[in-house]
């Protein structure tokens, strides 16, 4: 387990509902999507890079998924990635995203 983290900390992140609206091989070395992320009408699209490779990308258009965007760039290669998306590892390490159960509105925070 990690260390005690205050709810000040959990307070700092915001972490929201976006939609995957397109999907694209990104310019790294390993395989690796390029998810564009629409937050909503506030937010607007955020880019998001990740070896997502055990999903067809026509299997991610049109999901939504939980994202944490005040991280800051984080910068992968050539790419530059806005969003971190929350999953766990699946099988193989194969990454599983943290989904909503049910069809929430765009850039709605979680909490």
């Amino acid at each position: 387990m990690k260390p005690i983290a205050g709810f000040d900390n959990f307070e700092k992140l915001d972490i929201r509902i976006g939609r995957i609206v397109a999907v694209e091989d990104a310019a790294t070395k390993k395989p690796t999507y390029r998810l564009r992320i629409d937050f909503g009408p506030e937010i607007g699209v955020k880019v998001s890079c990740g070896a997502f490779r055990n999903y067809e990308k026509d299997d991610l258009v049109g999901r939504q998924i939980v994202g944490v965007i005040n991280f800051g760039q984080k910068k992968m290669g050539p790419e530059i990635s806005e969003v971190l998306v929350l999953g766990v590892p699946g099988e193989g390490g194969a990454t599983i995203f943290l989904t909503p159960q049910s069809e929430v509105e765009l850039g709605v925070a979680v909490f």
